[in-house]
């Protein structure tokens, strides 16, 4: 069966919010694309207290000045489309109270269809987490598991009933419930992240930084899957921040996912091959508008297809 792909949705501050989305979303579903995805960047903090993923020196990118908002971005994506399955890759879960969270994505699913996926994280600027975060950043792992706990709570049957750190709900009726149970991802880096998801989540969801450390991410995490005594099977989305050039990248330091519509495809094949259910192509960084963007997206599907993507 052939990977599914997905496409992320132009947030960047060089698209138009209102005029774009829905026309590049309704372009990525005619086009072929199983689902359509947003990220998460509350700020661009200047200057910032940390480095970017708190990576000392390293600079955040200037795409993040101004990223839309993920779940408006996504409610836009879902009102001008049918078919595709409409993802977050990632929600800064700490970043929102627990209970409005559930219901806002319940409220979503059940408006699209049963379309969603929560793709959840902890998050890793420090920035971020004093403009907004509901507990410091030393919790953020405890926030997380209630936002599970609260979004299966509240997505399940009538009475409610909940007693956490965050959220108290004594007994209550809470609707709009998800069309179907949505799936929650997580990208769990450590092991103790791991954990986390064999033992409480739906699926992984990857960043693609090389087919090798993918591979060796996928063999630890489903050892850990049989060792905890896991039955469910794990979904999986590869994220894949591609970086487009219209020329070949023949630079010696070509990283994964960088270069031509042909380099790029030619590292979705070697992705593909390790098993993945999904990969998810966010290619909206170099395009200068959405125009573009669609173009691109056309050539990579066509050409990932082709090479049996």
């Amino acid at each position: 069966m052939a990977t599914r792909l997905g496409l992320g949705l132009p947030q960047n501050r060089q698209y138009d919010l209102g005029r774009d989305v829905p026309d590049v979303a309704r372009t990525a579903e005619r086009i072929g694309y199983d689902s359509l995805w947003v990220y998460e960047r509350a700020l661009f903090a200047e200057p910032a207290t940390q480095g970017l993923y708190d990576i000392p020196g390293l600079a955040w990118p200037d795409d993040y000045r101004g990223v839309a908002e993920p779940l408006v971005t996504l409610t836009l994506a879902a009102a001008a489309t049918e078919r595709v399955r409409l993802g977050t890759s990632v929600l800064v879960a700490p970043l929102r109270m627990p209970f409005q969270l559930a219901r806002t994505l319940a409220s979503l699913d059940a408006a699209s269809g049963g379309r969603v996926v929560a793709g959840l994280g902890t998050g890793w600027s420090l920035d971020e987490y004093a403009a907004c975060a509901v507990r410091p950043f030393e919790q953020r792992g405890r926030v997380l598991d209630e936002v599970i706990d609260v979004c299966r709570a509240v997505w399940g049957p009538d009475p409610v009933h909940y007693e956490g750190d965050i959220t108290k709900i004594a007994s209550a009726v809470i609707g709009p419930k998800p069309a179907r149970p949505i799936p929650i991802l997580l990208p769990a880096s450590s092991r103790k992240a791991r954990r986390r998801l064999v033992d409480r989540a739906d699926g992984w969801m990857p960043v693609g930084t090389g087919v090798r450390r993918t591979a060796a991410q996928w063999d630890e995490l489903r050892d850990l899957a049989a060792e905890r005594g896991r039955k469910e099977p794990i979904q999986t989305v590869l994220r894949v921040n591609a970086v487009y050039t219209p020329e070949p990248y023949d630079g010696d330091d070509r990283r994964p996912f960088r270069g031509s519509t042909d380099q790029i495809v030619e590292d979705l094949r070697a992705h593909a091959a390790i098993g993945l259910d999904e990969i998810l192509i966010d290619l909206q960084i170099t395009p200068r508008d959405a125009q573009e963007l669609k173009d691109v997206a056309a050539e990579v599907y066509a050409k990932a297809r082709a090479a049996g993507v």
